[in-house]
């Protein structure tokens, strides 16, 4: 375990001690976890994820095979494609 030196005003220490205590928590612990939380945050390039939401669900939708290297923007072009032309024989 290392140590980190870290200037922070005295109200704001005096603060983070009360949570600390009332949450039954140790500041330093509260600390890293934050910081691992920023770490672990980022995408796996090291990127700053654009929506939290997006981040935790990267990876859990699995594309059929040819759509992998396709765009957002090719995936739903051939989508429309096939449901307005699918309309259009129905019709």
């Amino acid at each position: 375990m290392s140590k980190l030196t870290l200037s922070i005003s005295q109200s704001v220490i005096e603060e983070a001690k009360k949570y600390a205590k009332s949450s039954g928590k140790s500041l330093s612990s509260i600390v890293e976890e934050y910081l691992k939380s920023l770490s672990e945050s980022q995408g796996s390039r090291g990127e700053k994820p654009k929506n939290k939401i997006l981040a935790e669900l990267r990876g859990s939708v699995k594309l059929p095979e040819e759509y992998r290297n396709a765009s957002y923007k090719e995936i739903l072009q051939e989508a429309l494609l096939e449901k307005y032309l699918k309309d259009e024989s129905n019709g």
